[in-house]
């Protein structure tokens, strides 16, 4: 089935340029952009052709009720912050919790970082004031610096540069990790942090990862071990980010040989921001263009109509595994909004996979200055997202949720209580609040539990 597309005009990987584009820097020195924008098309993918395309087969699979998908990293990555720790820490989280997830939900989860390309962020305003001065806003860190001067903040086309090789390492580490022996399922007693060793969730873990070695130990007498069934040794993994600087993302976009396509070689999965939907703007038509694999954050202000004009325009074959609707309005209105937007994909037939984000609908400013979420708010809106689902007769096909495998104190709430009075302990973020590592694995467990009811609730449907 073939669908309207408003975009009838030829595309190339500067096409959006002739489009009205929101959310970017200015450049001051436009030979210093073009000249950053050269270097950047000249140096190797970070990702290929293909592993877009086996990661759209897989996300298939999710609309279809074969997988769910587990998309988490940092709000913004930092080039100050940048370490193997750091990484490698986010990534034994997301591991624990796609365990939990697979062991609950009963099928294969699709394991995506936002890693390696989260440098952008957009922004409710251009400036930033602090008492009598006003300096432009904060982008993240591929754009301007975040302490508050004035040389920080004036937006510097180099640093797409610095983001692009930051990415890289990120990557050669990642694909190590994934693929040499960290992500063998052998290892999952060894994967806790200590951050976590004392907490309910924790426990909980013990015990899964207790049965996991039974099973993995039975399997082995039975002659199935990590040598025969590579997929106990290693994982897939994949990375992920809003795209929303094009300049960048146009000097890595790329025809892959095989199918003369265009895909942009940043990461295999890219979204859409709410904040960048335009129908007529330059987002939406870069995007249209590329091949990977697309997310689109839905929110509160997004109609149906629009919602189905942006369906038209990035997916008009309706090519399954293309797009992913990630709903994203607030514990308080997902029971009002949500519905509408799958009654209305059901029945136009487009084929999607949804995702909820439950982490930006749901941000507060306290008194004292910092914007936080309360877990109670993140998991009313999973919940919610999940109920939703089920009653509508679609999968629920993930989460996407900023978190972190440090101890951080940035969200309130979790079986391990953080205070508003605590936010001061441990906040580190550039932008907006992430879970630490126990409340990410406190929540995997609570959706799990969910999972596990829906996938019971349908089997007895079904044996009826």
């Amino acid at each position: 089935m073939s669908f309207r597309s408003d975009s009838s005009l030829p595309w190339t990987p500067a096409s959006w340029r002739k489009k009205t584009a929101s959310q970017q820097p200015t450049y001051a020195d436009a030979g210093a952009l073009r000249r950053a924008e050269d270097r950047l098309a000249k140096l190797p993918p970070l990702v290929f052709a293909g592993e877009a395309r086996r990661l759209k087969r897989r996300l298939a699979d999710v609309a279809q009720g074969q997988g769910f998908v587990l998309l988490g990293g940092d709000c913004a990555e930092s080039f100050a912050e940048f370490s193997a720790d750091k990484i490698r820490d986010t990534f034994r989280v997301l591991l624990q919790m796609a365990v939990v997830l697979a062991f609950s939900g009963g099928v294969p989860v699709v394991k995506l970082g936002r890693m390696a390309g989260q440098f952008a962020k957009p922004r409710t305003e251009d400036t930033e004031t602090r008492g009598s001065v006003t300096l432009p806003a904060y982008r993240g860190d591929i754009i301007n610096g975040l302490p508050f001067t004035a040389e920080a903040r004036v937006p510097d086309p180099d640093r797409m540069i610095e983001a692009y090789h930051q990415a890289a390492s990120t990557m050669n580490l990642l694909r190590a990790f994934a693929g040499g022996g960290y992500a063998d399922l052998h290892e999952v007693q060894r994967w806790n942090l200590a951050s976590v060793t004392q907490t309910l969730s924790a426990d909980r873990y013990r015990d899964l990862a207790e049965r996991i070695s039974e099973a993995l130990d039975f399997m082995a007498a039975c002659g199935i071990t990590g040598e025969t069934a590579p997929a106990l040794h290693e994982t897939e993994f994949f990375t992920a980010h809003e795209a929303l600087l094009l300049p960048y993302e146009e000097a890595l976009t790329r025809v892959d040989s095989t199918t003369g396509d265009w895909y942009d070689v940043s990461a295999p999965f890219l979204w859409a921001g709410y904040r960048t939907l335009q129908l007529d703007g330059a987002h939406l038509e870069f995007l249209r263009g590329i091949r990977n694999p697309l997310g689109v954050k839905c929110g509160p202000a997004l109609t149906i109509d629009e919602l189905l004009r942006i369906l038209d325009i990035l997916n008009p074959e309706n090519i399954p595994g293309r797009i992913t609707l990630v709903v994203r309005v607030g514990a308080d209105k997902i029971h009002t909004l949500m519905p509408p937007f799958v009654r209305a994909v059901q029945r136009t037939g487009r084929s999607v996979a949804w995702m909820s984000d439950p982490m930006h609908g749901n941000i507060k400013k306290t008194a004292s200055g910092y914007k936080t979420s309360s877990f109670d708010d993140i998991l009313s809106e999973v919940q919610g997202f999940l109920a939703i689902c089920d009653a509508e007769g679609v999968w629920p096909g993930g989460i996407h949720l900023e978190m972190t495998g440090r101890n951080v104190t940035e969200c309130t709430g979790g079986s391990v209580a953080v205070t508003e009075a605590d936010l001061s302990h441990c906040y580190e973020t550039h932008c907006d609040p992430r879970l630490n590592a126990s409340q990410a694995l406190e929540l995997a467990f609570l959706v799990g539990d969910q999972l596990k009811a829906l996938r019971q609730n349908h089997r007895a449907v079904v044996e009826e």
